[in-house]
């Protein structure tokens, strides 16, 4: 059987970091990457992991692509802070690795979101898929600071079962991750961007709610499904607000 890390970026997730190392102890490394944690974690996960490093956060990708290297072994799953490895998963991932296919790179595997404590079947998320099991000779993140993704000229397979996601911890932090997502986005889109009009401020925003809610059936998930429609639009007027705050040189 090929050997594994599992691999897990951190930063001040003391609520998680128990639970997510746990759900990978089949692994035959557990490395985790803590951005400086204040909060206990670093400390947490010294009790806990094989191998535990500190890097100052920039963005994910560039967090994820020096980590990478950092694995001990060739096949790594990269597991978020708030994700969890479920038992069928689990015995999926070691059977891939029994005998992987040599044309393989990596694997896509879906998530469950959970979002106020409950599970998202629509609202745009239902076919929510990552590329986390990998090779790392062979796959490396994207330069981008959101929405961050896998990029090889390999192969990638699928697996058939999913993690779980506990996207939300509180509604306060969440609402701040949106806004550090959206300066993240302004970084990324500021040069790619004409001249910001109407449509940025109020048509795409729009749209993004009607798409998440009404095209995606977020109505079907409650409450629920309208904070996450309310939170796209919210978020995609906030991306174009703060791309006209840089242009501008305001804070």
């Amino acid at each position: 059987m090929e050997k594994l890390t599992a691999l897990i970026p951190t930063g001040n997730e003391i609520h998680n970091i128990e639970e997510v190392i746990a759900s990978v102890d089949f692994a035959d490394e557990i490395l985790v990457v803590d951005s400086f944690s204040t909060d206990g974690t670093f400390e947490k996960a010294k009790e806990l992991a094989d191998k535990v490093l500190q890097r100052e956060f920039d963005y994910p990708s560039a967090q994820k692509n020096w980590a990478i290297p950092q694995a001990k072994h060739d096949w790594v799953l990269l597991v978020d802070a708030d994700e969890r490895v479920t038992s069928s998963l689990k015995e999926e991932i070691l059977n891939v690795l029994k005998n992987p296919p040599t044309d393989i790179a990596g694997y896509w595997i879906g998530r469950q979101n959970y979002f106020m404590n409950k599970p998202i079947n629509h609202s745009g998320w239902k076919n929510d898929k990552v590329i986390r099991l990998f090779k790392k000779d062979e796959c490396q993140y994207n330069n981008k600071r959101v929405h961050e993704e896998i990029i090889t000229e390999g192969n990638l397979g699928k697996l058939t079962h999913k993690f779980i996601h506990y996207t939300y911890t509180s509604f306060d932090n969440h609402i701040e991750k949106v806004n550090k997502y959206a300066w993240w986005r302004a970084l990324d889109y500021k040069d790619k961007v004409g001249k910001l009009t109407a449509y940025h401020f109020i048509i795409k925003p729009f749209w993004g709610f009607f798409k998440h809610y009404i095209m995606q059936s977020g109505f079907r998930d409650g409450i629920p499904g309208l904070t996450i429609a309310f939170l796209r639009s919210y978020s995609i007027f906030t991306r174009y607000l703060k791309i006209w705050l840089l242009r501008k040189g305001i804070k």
